[in-house]
């Protein structure tokens, strides 16, 4: 029987994380504690059983690192990784690189807050949650899913909102719950799904 499985972790804590800054598409390494996050990823999936047969990752440094972590530590370093821009965190345009409360000092708490959980209002320059998905899903339907429903165990490291958009798709979420949904750094998301591609079980493994 098939297993279709699908791992979705997001990266581990980042130097801009730390921080507090936006960071979108610009390309900070892992912090020292992000690096153990990933590892820890890896020994929750072993204890669990689970390894690979293919891993899809982001064009951004974080989200490679952590996937080459999470690989190593299940013994799978050589593994086929796909790596596409499709799977990029969202775009924050104009905040992309500024602090988070210098941000709310320029702009006003409301208006950062609108840009930050409103799931179709773009920061200048940037991408919505909704822009996001514009591009995440297709993504996922064409490549990723076909993997899935074959039979091939997935490992998918990204971003926040790149995996809120695909969680928001696999889950019938609207914008407004999966905007509030957060993912920690280092978590992985292991779902089981049925032939018709909907969600057979769901297991966070923090």
């Amino acid at each position: 029987m098939s297993d279709r499985l699908l791992v979705l972790c997001r990266h581990g804590q980042s130097e801009w994380n730390l921080k507090n800054l936006f960071t979108g598409w610009k390309d900070p390494a892992l912090t020292a504690q992000g690096v153990e996050e990933a590892k820890a990823a890896a020994v929750r999936l072993k204890g669990e059983g689970i390894g690979f047969d293919i891993a899809f990752t982001s064009d951004l440094s974080r989200a490679q690192h952590t996937c080459r972590l999470i690989l190593e530590g299940l013994g799978q370093p050589g593994l086929e990784t796909i790596r596409d821009v499709a799977l990029n965190e969202r775009d924050y345009g104009d905040l992309a690189g500024l602090n988070k409360d210098d941000a709310r000092a320029k702009w006003g708490e409301e208006q950062v807050h609108i840009w930050r959980r409103s799931y179709d209002i773009p920061p200048p320059g940037g991408e919505s949650l909704k822009d996001t998905a514009a591009r995440v899903l297709p993504y996922y339907i064409h490549r990723i899913l076909p993997q899935v429903l074959g039979g091939k165990r997935v490992l998918v490291a990204a971003h926040g909102n790149s995996l809120r958009a695909l969680i928001m798709a696999m889950e019938g979420l609207s914008g407004e719950a999966i905007i509030a949904r957060e993912l920690a750094t280092g978590v992985p998301i292991v779902y089981r799904l049925n032939p018709d591609s909907t969600i057979a079980s769901c297991k966070e493994l923090a």
